[in-house]
């Protein structure tokens, strides 16, 4: 999995949490300026603010590997390692005074997730993934949820393509008619860090961007879940939807994705 040194392990635990600090300094005031990205979707100062933080620290720390930012995009460096970054993930939550929101840091080594962090401040939940080596909310090991899909809560999210948003809409209305428990909580970060810790058994994401996906995925299987696409193949970095599981549900989700067309 590559050589990540112990230094860079600490320094970006250390790093989200001044990051985190931060946005809730920010999230408190509520007095944020904002812009639009596109008429559905804003970016306020404090994902810039977080932004900054977290490159500027990443770019002394290792100023040799590829940085992927949401909002400054690529630094197009050729490297076996790539930082994945999303400074505030659930901006909409942020800007309403919603506490679900998070930042998400993520380490890629040839293609394959090999180190996570997820932290939303505002609930107090610190996430830690690292590749074989276990997932941990708050230093401590967490596990998926052994529940059945009749006693399953869902979330789902989508990215922002029309194609997307129309599976998106498939997936809630086939499981909100059929009386199952299935919400929006406007956060990828934290509805993956709630399959992992057991809060819930399945997220749905079809067309999500790699900053809101990989950190999470990780995280999920390394606390025994299962990650696929809708086409029920495992989950990598090429796919272009994500189904994440507890690992008790996933066959029958994935059946049901098929019959409802969004696979």
């Amino acid at each position: 999995m590559g050589n990540i040194s112990q230094k860079i392990k600490k320094e970006v635990v250390v790093l989200i949490k001044k990051t985190g600090q931060a946005l809730l300094k920010k999230f408190k005031t509520k007095n944020l300026k904002t812009q639009l990205k596109q008429r559905n979707e804003i970016v306020t100062e404090a994902d810039l603010l977080a932004e900054n933080l977290i490159l500027q620290k990443l770019k002394s720390l290792t100023p040799e590997w590829r940085i992927l930012s949401e909002e400054k995009g690529d630094n197009h460096l050729t490297s076996d390692y790539v930082w994945v970054v999303d400074p505030l993930d659930g901006t909409t939550n942020f800007y309403m005074g919603n506490p679900l929101f998070a930042i998400q840091l993520g380490l890629v080594y040839k293609n394959e997730p090999v180190l996570s962090l997820i932290y939303a401040p505002a609930i107090a939940e610190l996430y830690y993934a690292e590749k074989g080596r276990g997932a941990f909310l708050n230093n401590k090991k967490i596990k998926v949820s052994q529940r059945t899909l009749n006693q399953a809560i869902l979330t789902y999210c989508h990215g922002s393509s029309l194609t997307a948003k129309q599976k998106a809409i498939k997936i809630y209305k086939y499981f909100k008619l059929k009386n199952y428990h299935i919400k929006l909580l406007g956060s990828a970060a934290i509805e993956f860090g709630w399959v992992a810790k057991g809060t819930t058994e399945a997220y749905f994401s079809p067309g999500a961007s790699p900053w809101d996906i990989i950190p999470g995925a990780l995280l999920v299987q390394e606390a025994g879940g299962q990650t696929y696409d809708f086409q029920g193949h495992k989950w990598n970095l090429k796919s272009k939807s994500i189904l994440a599981t507890n690992g008790k549900v996933d066959k029958q989700l994935l059946k049901i994705l098929k019959n409802i067309h969004v696979a």
